[in-house]
């Protein structure tokens, strides 16, 4: 096995240990938090939005860091800060302790989550980047599939304090060894293929149009899968279906993750990141339209959770492997992570919008429609941004 590939099994395990604690056990630890604590939505679901917010804000100096020093300390000081993050989660008992401790997993999820991965790849990668994202996000895909049950028979065993007790002790046993694994990559600027053709600053990045059309685009289509990530089990308790079938159903969307990274893989390999966006920006919409007209149906939830996933699955690669083939692959760190700081804010009030309208009252249908609206929103945009020329590599004059 090449280093480079070693390097992929690593950022796998990884990947799905992070993803799988830091936000698919939120969703059905939220609802013992809010029990023992007697707090209200607003304050359980607000913080974790905060943590969100936190990580769209530190994205870009992050991947200004991974640019210069590569993922090893980088990633590695994120499962360090993950796992006091989880500790001062499990001992919270004021709202004071708890806001503080989502403050510092905001900060983890920017340094271990797939920004961060993607631009370790890239460093590594180069040209070849796309496959490997492919690659990391086929087996990253089974993060909610182990971690839904694996939480829910957690918080049953031994309550959510020690669930994330649990978690951070996976960080250190697990996660910052193989990160501290991964070994230093070579800065793309040092290599030949950087020579012959330069790619865009970050500055040169955010003037052309195509960026913030393309920025809030993945912003609309992320705040619907926030909020849904987080909300889908009680929604789906709140259309009539029982806990066990909610959950049984959405372990769906974690198939259908890597289904839809395998068909990203195989079919659409030689299909450029722009057209396969297309179809995953407008897979959502129609999943959403399955649920809205259907929604008490189980057949119609699966199907839902099924293109859900498809969707979500495609959409990570996309997001990964659309900056480097507008904007090249020398500052890819950088403007990945301008690229997805407002995603990081969207995804961080999808959460707490959705609380709030289902808090006042809302029911799961008007949820739904809502989110549907954004859906739409996020497909017009995308197809706004791509239709133009898109941004093409400078070439380097020496």
């Amino acid at each position: 096995m090449t280093t480079q590939w070693r390097a992929i099994g690593i950022l796998a395990c990884t990947q799905i240990v992070s993803w799988g604690s830091l936000y698919y056990a939120f969703s059905i630890l939220a609802p013992s938090i809010q029990r023992e604590l007697g707090w209200s939505p607003t304050l359980v679901f607000g913080a974790y939005s905060w943590s969100l917010l936190i990580a769209g804000l530190v994205a870009t100096p992050i991947g200004i860091l991974l640019d210069r020093h590569g993922g090893q300390m980088v990633m590695g000081a994120g499962s360090v800060v993950c796992a006091i993050g989880f500790f001062l989660l499990s001992e919270s008992r004021s709202p004071a302790a708890y806001v503080t401790a989502w403050t510092i997993l905001g900060l983890a999820m920017g340094l271990t989550l797939y920004e961060a991965a993607f631009a370790t790849i890239n460093r590594r990668f180069a040209s070849a980047g796309r496959q490997a994202i492919s690659t990391l996000t086929l087996f990253a895909g089974f993060a909610s599939t182990i971690f839904w049950p694996l939480t829910q028979a957690l918080n049953m065993s031994v309550g959510w304090r020690d669930s994330y007790l649990w978690f951070g002790a996976l960080q250190l046993l697990i996660c910052l060894p193989l990160h501290l694994l991964l070994g230093r990559e070579q800065p793309l600027s040092r290599c030949p293929v950087a020579v012959a053709q330069r790619g865009h600053t970050l500055a040169e990045a955010v003037r052309h149009p195509a960026f913030w059309k393309l920025a809030m685009a993945f912003s609309a289509n992320i705040f619907v899968f926030s909020a849904l990530s987080v909300h889908l089990i009680p929604l789906l308790h709140g259309l009539g279906h029982s806990a066990r079938v909610a959950i049984l159903v959405a372990m769906l969307i974690g198939p259908m993750q890597v289904a839809g990274r395998i068909l990203e893989r195989t079919v659409a390999r030689d299909t450029a990141p722009q057209t396969v966006g297309k179809f995953c920006f407008s897979t959502l919409p129609a999943a959403l339209i399955a649920v809205l007209w259907f929604g008490t149906q189980a057949w119609a939830v699966a199907v839902f959770c099924i293109l859900y996933g498809l969707s979500n699955g495609i959409i990570t690669i996309v997001r990964g492997t659309l900056p480097q083939a507008m904007f090249g692959s020398e500052n890819y760190g950088a403007i990945s992570g301008a690229l997805a700081g407002p995603s990081l804010l969207a995804k961080a009030s999808g959460p707490i919008i959705a609380a709030w309208v289902l808090g006042q009252g809302g029911t799961p249908t008007l949820l739904l429609g809502v989110l549907f609206g954004v859906a739409v929103a996020s497909v017009s945009l995308y197809f706004a941004a791509i239709r133009g020329e898109a941004p093409r590599a400078i070439t380097n004059s020496a």
